[in-house]
């Protein structure tokens, strides 16, 4: 009985640990989508 309750325990950390993986990813793709690239490069090319 006890080794369910530890496998459902080490399963649910697991899944959370993939869930804020997938949010993070998801977020920085979208923060990404939204920069404008060329305004970026522009600086980037002021600085040398």
């Amino acid at each position: 009985m006890i080794d369910s309750w530890i496998g459902m325990v080490v399963g649910l950390f697991v899944l959370a640990i993939a869930a804020t993986l997938v949010i993070g990813h998801y977020r920085r793709e979208r923060l990404l989508s939204r920069m404008d690239h060329r305004h970026c490069w522009e600086m980037m090319r002021r600085r040398r």
